[in-house]
């Protein structure tokens, strides 16, 4: 089937879920992982795998910018310590919590080959980026806290960047070569400290520019220039091209769009971005469910179970580490916001294509790719139907009406 065809049929088929998840009152990207995999099961759709250059060329731009766009920089600013904490250290701590837990149960299991340190923290790395689309869909639906929300998805912004540099290099340092820790922690830092200066390049250029031009067309073209090149120029330049559209994206959006745009500019800039969010969340949720071989996942489930559980636990220690270490501070996290937090660590399409990524001399690379596709639609499908009852089971739901359709989130 020709590619333009499976885009049509793919488009159909995200419309006629989002208006059936819409009635039934559950997570719209859950109901698509779910068609998804009901799909590849039958082998329905030809459709196109879900690889690094899909996701990087298509996918993460324009989603990483959306969500920074309509991000607040007061209240990003506000909740600075809070999202960095759960997004630099946070990640560092969740994979090396992750390993060694995966390591110590898979031990355990005597009908699959257990992973070493090695694999374990390739795992790790690749699992590290959260993707809260489908529970910050919720939080808003249910009148959660705004500033839960506000955390939620700044973070997930943050550790897209963060996790995709954890992974690489992990990936690096397991190798086989001498590792020198001081070598690596200024490479994290010169990957994103490139992608920054790239990022707020670009959303200045963009922001300038929409203050001169008065053609509303030409304004969505600057900013579209300004999330994917911004992607682009940073990750030639060996610097994160996430962490780029991030600051690109909030440039455009705190200073371009308040003093350049005018309102009906405004509005209709926001309105394609929101469209696009939800055309490119609908389609890489259905490809998620496309990717996975159904068989493979029963026969490893097991292990999946277990990488699972260790993802979870290891989410349980940061985001407890994290409340700790803010209790005495200005942005002290409530305790009672920790179980949202912990279920806010759903894993996306971002930890497929990493594990994907893995050469394909890599040991038990096919292992890691099967356990990584099984917690990534686990995830999706227990955090996703589970939100809801623990935001009334913890009394963080307020009487907010249903939205037509919630797609924002990175």
């Amino acid at each position: 089937m020709h590619i333009t065809n499976v885009l049509i049929l793919l488009l159909a088929i995200a419309s006629a879920v989002a208006i059936a998840a819409r009635r039934m009152r559950i997570p719209y990207t859950v109901a698509l992982v779910v068609v998804g995999l009901a799909l590849g099961f039958f082998r329905v759709i030809d459709a196109p795998h879900l690889t690094k250059d899909l996701l990087f060329s298509v996918f993460l731009p324009g989603l990483v910018f959306e969500a920074a766009y309509h991000l607040s920089w007061p209240e990003f600013r506000r909740n600075i310590l809070a999202t960095a904490s759960l997004a630099i250290p946070g990640v560092g701590i969740g994979i090396a919590v992750t390993a060694a837990l995966l390591v110590a149960v898979t031990g355990l299991l005597t009908t699959e080959t257990p992973f070493g340190w090695r694999q374990a923290l390739v795992f790790g790395g690749a699992v590290a980026a959260t993707d809260p689309i489908a529970v910050v869909a919720l939080l808003r639906s249910l009148g959660a806290p705004e500033r839960l929300k506000v955390i939620l998805e700044s973070e997930s912004l943050l550790n897209d960047g963060t996790g995709i540099v954890f992974f690489t290099l992990i990936l690096s340092a397991t190798a086989g070569a001498a590792v020198a820790w001081g070598a690596i922690a200024l490479q994290f830092l010169q990957i994103v400290g490139v992608g920054t200066i790239v990022g707020l390049g670009f959303g200045w250029a963009a922001s300038e520019l929409t203050r001169r031009i008065h053609d509303s067309m030409v304004e969505i073209t600057l900013t579209a220039i300004a999330a994917y090149g911004s992607f682009v120029v940073a990750d030639q330049l060996g610097g994160s091209g996430v962490i780029a559209t991030m600051a690109a994206g909030m440039v455009c959006g705190n200073f371009g769009a308040v003093t350049g745009m005018s309102l009906r500019t405004r509005m209709v800039v926001d309105s394609f971005w929101e469209y696009i969010a939800f055309l490119l969340n609908s389609i890489i949720f259905l490809l998620i469910g496309l990717e996975v071989h159904m068989p493979a996942l029963l026969h490893a489930f097991p292990v999946i179970a277990a990488a699972f559980l260790a993802g979870l636990l290891a989410r349980v220690c940061v985001v407890g580490t994290v409340a700790v270490m803010l209790s005495r501070t200005r942005e002290r996290i409530p305790w009672s916001w920790t179980p949202a937090l912990t279920w806010g660590g759903l894993r996306g399409g971002l930890s497929m294509v990493l594990v994907l990524s893995l050469p394909a001399s890599f040991p038990a690379r096919e292992a890691l790719i099967v356990t990584t596709f099984g917690v990534v639609v686990l995830s999706i499908l227990v955090y996703g139907l589970s939100m809801a009852p623990l935001l009334r089971l913890t009394r963080l739901s307020g009487s907010a009406p249903l939205p037509d359709m919630e797609t924002r989130g990175a």
